[in-house]
């Protein structure tokens, strides 16, 4: 149980980092029609962490169903 909520709860934080860059980007491009660089890093650090939460997890992922594989053989 308490894996499933720790799952859930880093599942959100990843696709809220993911929304609110992108939120904030649209609402300075409509309110002065550029990106300031300073946003344009936190875009790439909330890209960076969301892709490490999901890619990582995936991939302890498949190396525990094969070694689960390999001891069943």
């Amino acid at each position: 149980m308490e894996t499933k909520r720790f799952k859930t709860s880093q599942y959100a934080c990843a696709v809220l980092l993911i929304v609110s860059s992108i939120a904030l980007v649209t609402y300075q491009v409509v309110s002065i029609d550029d990106v300031a660089a300073g946003l344009l890093y936190y875009v790439a650090q909330s890209f960076l962490l969301a892709g490490s939460i999901f890619g990582l997890d995936e991939y302890v992922r498949i190396i525990m169903r094969r070694h689960s594989d390999e001891g069943s053989q």
